[in-house]
C-alpha cells in the first residue's frame, strides 16, 4: 500500500494556497507522551531536582476516553458551527469506543475508498446517518480506520471483563447515539485540492440531527448503582442543524470543511486530516508546500532512542520524522508549519544512555524502559532505573525509590478501605510494570506512535484492575 504524505513529495503548482506559512499560533514542542516512568526536572538554577518524595499517577476515567461516554455535566452551550464541526470527531469517537472489533471490519480487506472526494465525504456521513459504525470506519483513510479498530478493540473487551459493559455489547451499532443527515450538499466546483493527495471538500446544504439518550448506554446494572447511585440522566436530547443557515450566519459564508486524502487511487474522508485543516484555518494560515519526508529507525529502539534525543534536542523537523507516515501522515505534511511556529527550544539537557526492553502488542511492539541517564549542561546526571515494580532514581549524589506498594499508600492514604488499597496497588503495579512507548514498522523502518502509545496507557490500566477494583475505587472517590 502507498501512503501519500511523509514521502517528502513537491506539491503540484497550481495549489490554491500561495503563500508560505508566517507562524503556526501557540503552538509548543509538540506532543511527546508522558511515558509514566518519573521525570527529572531542570530547574534555573542548571542542577537536577532533588529525587521526589512524593508519587502519584493521575485518575484514570473509566468510561472516558474509550468505549461509550459515560453521561457529562451540561457543557455552556457552543456555536453552532462548532457542533457541525464536530459531528465527525464526534460521532468517530463513540463509534471507535463502541468496539468494532477486528473480525467486524475484516482489516486491511473491507477498504470502502470512493471514486472522487466529494463521494467519500458523503459516504462518510450516509454511515454516520444510519448508524453503520462497521461502514463508517471502513470508509475512513486506511490508517486511521486500523489505528481505531486495533487500539479499541481490546478496550471493549476489557471493559466488558471489568463489568462496565454488558456482555451483549453490539459492537456494530452504537448505542446512546444517533445521528441522521438529510439532503447533504457540497459545493464540487469550489472544492480545494491541496495537492495530489489531499482534497478539502465543502458542505455548503442539509440538515443534521443528533440526539443522545443516557438510559440506552450499554452498562451494567452493577456499574451504574455503583457510579450513579441516583440513577443515570433520562430523556432524550436532540437538536438539528441546518447546514446552509449555519454557513451563512454562523461562519459568514464559509462552508463546512471535510478532508478527503487518496490513498491506492480511491478517495477517503479523513479525521485527522479535517481537525489539521481546521487548525490552519483558524490561524489563517495555509498548508506548507512540501511535507516532512519519514525517516524512521533501525529497530523499536532505535526510534524511541532517536525521538527522546530529537526532543531534548528541540528538533522537532527529526521529531516528525520517526512518527509514522500512514497513521500520522497529517503531522508530516502539515510539519512545515509547526516547526516555523515552534521554533528553535533546546532543554540543556542530553541523553547518555537509555537501556530498554521490548514488548509484543497487537499490530505493534512497545518499548519499556529498564534506565535512562540525562546529563545538564553543568554535567550533573539524573539516572533512573526500573527494577520490576520499583523505579530508582539518582541525582545528585542523592537517591529514592518508589515501588508500587508505597505509591498506593501515598495516593490513596493510610486510612482507605483494604479494598481501595488493593484496587491502587493493582493499578500502580501494572501501571509501573508494562507502561511505554509503542512502536510501528512501516516499509522496514520502525516509528514511534503517539495515538498508539497513549491508548495503550489507559488500556494498560485496565488490565491491571479486576471488577471488583473498579467498585473500590468508586468508592474511594465519594
Amino acid at each position: 500500500m502507498t501512503y501519500p504524505p511523509g514521502q517528502g513529495g513537491q506539491w503540484p503548482q497550481n495549489d490554491p494556497y500561495q503563500g508560505q506559512p508566517q507562524g503556526y499560533g501557540q503552538q509548543g514542542q509538540g506532543g511527546y507522551p508522558q511515558q509514566g516512568q518519573p521525570q527529572g526536572g531542570h530547574p534555573q538554577s542548571g542542577g537536577f531536582q532533588q529525587p521526589a518524595q512524593q508519587g502519584g499517577y493521575p485518575q484514570q476515567q473509566y468510561g472516558g476516553g474509550f468505549g461509550y461516554p459515560l453521561p457529562p455535566e451540561q457543557p455552556a452551550r457552543k456555536g453552532r458551527k462548532g457542533l457541525v464541526i464536530g459531528v465527525v470527531a464526534a460521532v468517530v469517537a463513540v463509534a471507535a469506543g463502541a468496539g468494532v472489533t477486528v473480525w467486524a471490519l475484516n482489516r486491511g480487506e473491507a477498504q470502502a475508498g470512493a471514486e472522487s472526494p466529494t463521494a467519500a465525504a458523503t459516504s462518510l456521513v450516509n454511515a454516520i446517518g444510519q448508524g453503520d459504525v462497521a461502514g463508517l470506519l471502513t470508509g475512513l483513510a486506511p490508517a486511521e480506520r486500523d489505528l481505531m479498530t486495533t487500539l479499541n478493540s481490546e478496550t471493549t473487551k476489557e471493559l466488558q471483563r471489568l463489568e462496565v459493559y454488558k456482555s451483549d455489547v453490539d459492537p456494530n451499532k452504537v448505542q446512546g447515539f444517533e445521528l441522521t443527515s438529510e439532503n447533504l450538499q457540497f459545493d464540487e466546483a469550489g472544492a480545494e485540492r491541496v495537492n495530489d493527495h489531499l482534497t478539502i471538500t465543502k458542505l455548503v446544504g442539509g440538515k443534521i440531527t443528533v440526539s443522545s439518550d443516557a438510559s440506552r448506554l450499554p452498562l451494567t446494572k452493577e456499574f451504574i448503582d455503583a457510579a450513579f447511585p441516583e440513577g443515570l440522566p433520562g430523556g432524550k436530547e436532540t437538536e438539528t442543524v441546518d447546514v446552509a443557515e449555519v454557513v451563512a450566519k454562523e461562519n459568514r459564508g464559509e462552508p463546512i470543511r471535510i478532508a478527503t486524502v487518496q490513498v491506492d487511487g480511491e478517495w477517503y474522508p479523513s479525521l485527522f486530516y479535517t481537525i489539521a485543516d481546521y487548525a490552519l484555518a483558524e490561524e489563517k494560515m495555509s498548508w506548507p508546500k512540501q511535507s516532512i519526508a519519514a525517516n524512521g529507525g533501525s529497530s523499536p529502539e532505535d526510534a524511541v532512542r532517536g525521538l527522546a534525543e530529537a526532543g531534548l534536542a528541540g528538533n522537532l523537523t527529526r521529531a516528525i520524522e520517526l512518527l509514522p507516515p500512514d497513521e500520522m501522515a497529517v503531522l508530516h505534511d502539515v510539519g512545515p508549519a509547526i516547526v516555523e511556529g515552534a521554533g528553535k527550544t533546546e532543554s540543556g539537557v542530553r541523553l547518555v544512555d537509555l537501556s530498554t526492553e521490548t514488548q509484543a502488542v497487537e499490530g505493534a511492539t512497545k518499548v519499556l524502559l529498564k534506565e535512562v541517564v540525562l546529563e545538564n549542561e553543568d554535567g550533573e546526571r539524573l539516572r533512573v532505573s526500573k527494577d520490576g515494580e520499583c523505579y530508582a532514581v539518582e541525582a545528585e549524589g542523592e537517591s529514592d525509590q518508589a515501588c508500587a506498594d508505597d505509591l498506593a499508600t501515598r495516593i490513596g492514604g493510610k486510612r482507605m478501605a483494604p479494598e481501595a488499597k488493593q484496587a491502587l496497588t493493582n493499578l500502580v503495579k501494572g501501571m509501573m510494570a508494562n507502561t511505554g512507548v509503542v512502536t510501528t514498522e512501516v516499509d522496514g523502518k520502525w516509528y514511534v506512535s503517539p495515538l498508539r502509545s497513549l491508548t495503550d496507557v489507559q488500556v494498560t490500566a485496565l488490565k491491571s484492575l479486576q471488577p471488583e477494583d473498579i467498585k473500590a475505587l468508586l468508592r474511594l472517590a465519594d
